[in-house]
C-alpha cells in the first residue's frame, strides 16, 4: 500500500510526535528517533513502534519520532494513529 505524509502527537510533555513520510520500495524500516530517555529506553521505544509497523504490514517507511517521555501505550496510540493517517484509513493533520 503506498503511504503518504502523516503525523500524530505533539511536543508536549509525555507526549511523542511520530512523522510518517513514504520512501521507495525495497528501502525498509527508517526510524529515527530523538529522545531524553534514549540511551536507557531508545531500544523499546523502537520495538514499541515496530509492533506496530508489523501489525500493519508496513515495511518501507520513514518515521522520525520526537519523543518527549511518553509511556508504552502513548508511543503505541501515536505510532498507529500516524500509520493510518498515511494509510488513508482515518483522518488528520498532516
Amino acid at each position: 500500500m503506498k503511504l503518504k505524509q502523516a503525523q500524530a502527537g505533539t511536543f508536549e510533555s509525555s507526549d511523542i510526535l511520530i512523522l510518517v513520510e513514504p520512501v521507495a520500495d525495497g528501502t525498509g524500516r527508517l526510524i529515527e528517533l530523538k529522545s531524553p530517555v534514549i540511551q536507557q529506553f531508545g531500544d523499546s521505544i523502537k520495538k514499541e513502534i515496530n509492533m506496530v509497523l508489523d501489525e500493519y504490514h508496513v515495511n518501507n517507511v520513514r518515521l522520525i519520532c520526537n519523543d518527549k517521555g511518553a509511556l508504552s501505550a502513548t508511543i503505541a496510540a501515536r505510532t498507529e494513529t500516524a500509520i493510518r493517517r498515511a494509510m488513508g484509513i482515518q483522518e488528520g493533520t498532516l
